[in-house]
């Protein structure tokens, strides 16, 4: 699968903020089950908060994401089918995003810090976990955002500024017509 220039840079930007984030836990060092229990109960509003967040953000990306097409059909230029398979990959990676943020939140609801069954050893793989999946989603989401974002600078050198030669336009005899991304 070919991966266009514009989703390789969201990637990269993707990768760097989940290894920012890493390395932000990493310099946490390795915890014991008390103080991972402690920091639970002292983060898990934040990480719900989180989630709720990344759920709206990927739903309104979704909801303006409409608005993108209404302008990207409207215009008198003839876009590649690129352009398109481009934007449906935004969907997709940003609904995916939208699920797993809705069942993180339900997950990180869980009461587990008062449970008397869960044994205190386990509360820091519980954390690391938490970690992991805050840190897996707004890594995804700031994804969705660069790729979204280089859609956008697009259409507006397209429809906005008048660009003529721009990758995404096609030729009038047909030519040009890039393999679908």
């Amino acid at each position: 699968m070919d991966i266009s220039v514009y989703t390789k840079r969201a990637l990269v930007g993707g990768i760097l903020s989940l290894g920012v984030i890493g390395l932000g836990t990493f310099i946490l060092g390795h915890l014991s089950g008390y103080e991972a229990k402690l920091l639970i109960k002292a983060s898990i509003s934040g990480l719900n908060t989180l989630c709720n967040t990344i759920v709206l953000a990927s739903a309104t990306i979704l909801a303006l994401m409409l608005t993108l097409l209404g302008v990207s059909t409207g215009t008198s230029s003839q876009l590649k089918k690129d352009h398109y398979h481009h934007i449906m990959r935004i969907a997709k990676i940003d609904t995916a995003i939208f699920v797993a943020a809705l069942l993180s939140f339900l997950l990180l609801n869980l009461p587990v810090t008062e449970s008397d069954n869960i044994p205190n050893h386990w509360f820091d793989i519980i954390y690391y976990v938490s970690l992991g999946i805050s840190t897996v989603l707004s890594s995804a989401l700031i994804v969705v955002v660069l790729m979204l974002y280089s859609t956008i600078v697009s259409i507006i050198k397209i429809v906005g500024l008048g660009l003529e030669d721009h990758p995404l336009i096609s030729s009038e005899d047909g030519e040009g017509e890039e393999k679908a991304q």
